[in-house]
């Protein structure tokens, strides 16, 4: 199988091109290496270290003729999105349509799009299902919704087939400690380094965490038909980020110093994802435990 992963240096990415190699895919990776690092990288996968927007990625794919095309390259920082809208649309959009029509013209088989909890907004619901209606509080939440609008409408015009998989909040080793999804790793660099822990807001909004390799095991699935779906990739279970790093502190095994922030624009109080959809039409189910997961990610953080 001949796949095309952009974003692959990044967190989720880079262990998305592991899998894929082990599986004896040939594997191309284009990223600007501008959020990913290239240490990252499995030496074994082709890198194009070019921006999705480059013109040149349209010559690429037309040249490669991918079967499988996994779309995980993003502006994935909500706090960035509000600072700076314009360019996160253009990374998240414009980046996405480029790599549409790239895919249209180089008779792409299967386009898999990594998405978010982020299309909701403030929905006060348990758990949502991909039926609830999406009113994006952020910029970087609106910029992938009209991403995975963009998607729909090739495939309804041109034919192109998809998946689009909404992720929960992913960790796991290689996460950069930044963002809101970023959580975790943020929370293990200060412990690591005895610093104190800064929460934003109360610490009684809650998360869906999912650990990285139940995410790579989606992907695999969603690459071997298109559904022409969108589905969540999540555990369906919720944690406060207080109650987070209580978990983080046992895992430590030493105490931290807190101190609560002012609320961050544009984020959301509470987000927890049914699997159910997914569970059906891949046939997936996460299969890491929080506890293990986080444990497995403390001892793999620098």
């Amino acid at each position: 199988m001949k796949t095309v992963v952009t974003g692959g240096a990044g967190f989720i990415g880079s262990h998305l091109v592991d899998a894929l190699l082990a599986k004896g895919a040939d594997v191309i990776v284009i990223d600007d290496v501008s959020s990913g690092l290239l240490s990252n990288l499995n030496t074994a996968a082709t890198l194009y270290q070019l921006d999705i927007c480059d013109p040149e990625v349209k010559k690429l794919i037309k040249d490669i003729k991918p079967d499988v095309l996994f779309h995980l390259a993003a502006q994935a920082d909500v706090g960035r999105s509000v600072k700076n809208p314009a360019e996160d649309a253009r990374i998240n959009i414009d980046g996405t349509i480029h790599l549409l029509e790239s895919c249209v013209e180089g008779g792409v088989k299967n386009f898999v799009f990594s998405s978010t909890s982020a299309v909701y907004g403030n929905i006060e619901r348990e758990i949502i299902t991909e039926k609830e209606a999406t009113s994006p509080s952020s910029f970087y939440g609106f910029s992938k919704l009209a991403a995975e609008c963009y998607i729909k409408l090739f495939h309804k015009l041109f034919g192109l087939p998809y998946t689009i998989l909404r992720y929960a909040n992913v960790y796991g080793p290689r996460q950069l400690p930044k963002g809101d999804g970023g959580v975790v790793a943020v929370f293990l660099e200060r412990l690591k380094a005895a610093e104190t822990i800064l929460i934003q807001g109360s610490g009684e909004q809650t998360r869906d965490f999912i650990y990285v390799q139940d995410v790579v095991k989606a992907n695999l699935l969603a690459a071997k038909a298109p559904t022409n779906e969108v589905m969540h990739i999540s555990t369906g279970n919720s944690i406060s980020i207080n109650s987070l790093l209580e978990h983080l502190i046992m895992v430590h095994g030493a105490p931290a110093e807190t101190h609560f922030t002012e609320p961050r624009p544009g984020d959301i109080m509470h987000s927890c994802l049914s699997n159910e959809l997914a569970k059906y039409l891949l046939d997936w189910q996460p299969e890491v435990p929080l506890a293990k997961g986080l444990e497995h990610a403390y001892r793999s953080s620098n």
